[in-house]
């Protein structure tokens, strides 16, 4: 997966699980949590299906490493490395 995937893919679950959220105009750079309303339930649902989806456990001492989509972008590149795109 490329990059670009990576952040196709984070924004995509994210729409499944807040469906009234914006992602389009998501800012890389940005905490996720301050650009758009994710409580920590929410967060747990990105992590569930990060691992439905693409078999990605994080545990939860990583879960600091997903806040922006830069930083999911450093922390998934190699666990989806030669994995193909999903989405919903």
């Amino acid at each position: 997966m490329t990059n670009e995937d990576i952040i196709q893919a984070v924004k995509d679950i994210i729409s499944t699980i807040a469906p009234d959220e914006e992602v389009e105009d998501l800012k890389t750079d940005v905490s996720l949590r301050e650009q758009i309303e994710l409580d920590s339930m929410d967060f747990l649902d990105i992590v569930m299906e990060l691992r439905k989806r693409y078999g990605v456990n994080v545990p939860e001492e990583d879960y600091k490493a997903l806040a922006s989509l830069d930083s999911c972008v450093d922390y998934l590149a190699p666990h989806l490395a030669g994995k193909e795109l999903v989405t919903s």
